[in-house]
Formats: structure tokens, C-alpha cells, sequence
């Protein structure tokens, strides 16, 4: 998507829109999303289904405008990368899908490894990190997240005994 992006310079952000743009666009012709996304789904059963698989809740009024908007031809793929991309920019889905991503670098950044990795060997670690930067409404310093990653035996381990 940052393809020929250079922030700050020239019309960047109308780039970057036409950039996210055709990726929506693509995306909705995949045969993967095809195959859980068929043309011949109806309006609503595309949005609800969007809906459904984005786990959050959009409202009576959100839901109408984005059938409404691809009603006039629902196998569209224009319409349905429109519709696909509103869906992406909720901002709810934004903030719970930018704390996750959050949670799991700190894994990968500092304790170079997969969450459920050992000596984890499951989510449970991913989990409470999870929780806790939810509670703070993403404030990781207020969460001292990162203060906890810094300061883990795991961290300092990496850098010897």
C-alpha cells in the first residue's frame, strides 16, 4: 500500500487512498474471499456476513447506508471494496485490532518470539496483556505494558546471565 508514498511530499495521502483503494478491490476479487464472499450474496447478507466476521456490531443506521449502498448491483467488486474498506475503518474493529497488533510486537520485538511460544506454550501471557491494555483503553503507559516486557527476566536474558 506504501507503494510510491513518500509522506510529506506532494498529494501523499490521496496516494495512499488510491493505494488502499485497489487493494480492496483486489482483495474482494480474491478466490478466497469469493469462496466466503460469493457475487451472489444479497446486499445484506454481505454486510451482515462483513459484520459478522469483523466481530463487531454496527448500527441500525450503518448498516442501512452500507446496504443501501450496494444494493444497485451487490456482485459489484467496486462496491463491494467500497464497502469492504468502511468496514475496515470502523473504528472500533481499528482500536481492538491496533491493541492486539500492539500486544503481539512487544512478543516479537522484545521477546523475539510467538506469544504462544515456550515458555508460554499458549495464550495465556498474550491473553492477560490483552486484557490489560483494553482496560486502559490502549494506553500502554498507563497499562505499563511496556515497562513489563523491559523489566521480564525473559528481556534481559537476551542479553546475557
Amino acid at each position: 500500500m506504501d507503494r510510491g508514498i513518500i509522506v510529506g511530499v506532494g498529494n501523499w495521502q490521496a496516494q495512499l487512498d488510491a493505494n488502499k483503494r485497489a487493494f480492496a478491490l483486489a482483495f474482494v476479487e480474491r478466490p478466497f474471499f469469493l469462496l466466503v464472499y460469493p457475487s451472489s450474496m444479497s446486499a445484506a447478507s454481505f454486510v451482515s456476513t462483513l459484520e459478522t466476521t469483523a466481530e463487531i456490531v454496527l448500527s441500525n443506521s450503518e448498516r442501512a447506508a452500507l446496504v443501501a449502498e450496494l444494493s444497485p448491483n451487490p456482485a459489484d467488486p467496486s462496491l463491494r471494496a467500497d464497502v469492504l474498506m468502511k468496514i475496515a475503518e470502523n473504528q472500533l474493529l481499528q482500536q481492538r485490532e491496533f491493541n492486539r497488533a500492539f500486544v503481539l510486537m512487544q512478543y516479537f520485538g522484545y521477546l523475539r518470539r510467538n506469544p504462544a511460544a515456550a515458555p508460554d506454550g499458549n495464550f495465556a501471557g498474550f491473553n492477560f496483556w490483552l486484557a490489560k491494555l483494553n482496560q486502559f483503553n490502549g494506553n500502554y503507559v498507563q497499562a505499563e505494558m511496556v515497562k513489563a516486557f523491559i523489566d521480564s527476566t525473559e528481556y534481559r536474558r537476551r542479553f546475557g546471565p
